[in-house]
């Protein structure tokens, strides 16, 4: 099969490509970025050197191919988030239906079966319908959870405050995933060619806050660590003095909401998938070095 991913060599469209290239399939990963042409050479895999806003390249990117894996770009400085969502899944679609490829995935977002109130998740369930609308396709939506590398932004505030916090913390559940076990599933959902269009949610583990919060601590000699609940007015204007844009800012900030009242999961919780292969004590190993590291 030949097969086209969009994300360049990031946290998941590299160890999908990898596996697909290891499987013999043809694989042309798309990257805005010409310095990274000789690095996805050198995976086995073609370079098409484009933007993902540019449905002339897509479409001939596309053509010809069997399959295709959809992301959406993080692009914190666009002025409207959930409408910059809705723009890069209109190109996918265009571009979608002009070379009439057959085989989608998307990666989506577990919270993307609610229309609003979820922030970034929001663009994502808008992107979903989207490329719903196309016809004569075989479409799966992936819905991973709470990116584990996230995380890591919580190191300077362990450092400095001896805790953790947002919006969202305490008892809150998070489905925890890994990005080599979405690029995992990735890859068997884009190889079965038989399915209906359906949804996948994607989990490494599950876990609340708190002991999210337990289990690195342990990792990095602090037992006692804690997750704590912040006021959104304070978190607001923490990201705003960190220089984050003001809409992707409280896009975060309604995103972290969602996590704490549990609404981001409802649908994930009646559709909860096999964990993942990365437990939480896994990651717990990378945190740490990461911590020790900065």
């Amino acid at each position: 099969m030949k097969i086209v991913v969009t994300g360049s060599l990031g946290h998941i469209s590299e160890p999908l490509a990898k596996e697909l290239v290891k499987k013999g399939h043809a694989v042309v990963i798309v990257s805005s970025t010409p310095e990274r042409q000789k690095a996805i050479e050198a995976l086995g895999a073609g370079a098409a050197i484009g933007s993902v806003d540019d449905v002339e390249f897509l479409t001939k990117t596309y053509t010809g191919a069997d399959a295709v894996y959809c992301m959406n770009p993080t692009n914190f400085s666009a002025p409207d988030q959930i409408a910059y969502y809705e723009h890069i899944a209109n190109c996918y679609a265009k571009a979608i239906s002009q070379s009439k490829i057959k085989r989608v995935l998307y990666l989506s977002s577990y919270g993307a079966h609610l229309p609003s109130g979820t922030g970034f998740v929001t663009g994502s369930h808008k992107a979903e319908k989207i490329l719903d609308a196309i016809p004569d396709i075989q479409l799966t939506h992936l819905r991973p959870g709470y990116f584990y590398y996230n995380l890591f932004g919580f190191i300077p505030m362990i450092k400095t405050a001896g805790s953790m916090g947002g919006v969202y913390g305490g008892d809150a559940k998070l489905a925890l995933v890994a990005p080599v076990d979405i690029a995992a599933a990735s890859a068997e959902e884009i190889l079965d060619l038989g399915s209906a269009n359906k949804v996948r949610y994607i989990a490494s583990d599950d876990r609340t806050c708190n002991e999210v919060a337990a289990v690195l601590g342990k990792a990095i000699g602090k037992p006692d660590l804690k997750w704590l609940v912040v006021q959104k007015e304070e978190v607001l204007q923490s990201l705003l003095t960190k220089g984050v844009p003001q809409n992707a800012a409280e896009n975060l900030i309604e995103l972290g909401l969602a996590v704490n009242s549990g609404i981001l999961r409802e649908d994930y919780e009646l559709n909860k998938p096999k964990p993942g292969k990365v437990a939480l004590e896994d990651f717990a190993v990378e945190f740490a070095k990461m911590y020790y590291k900065q």
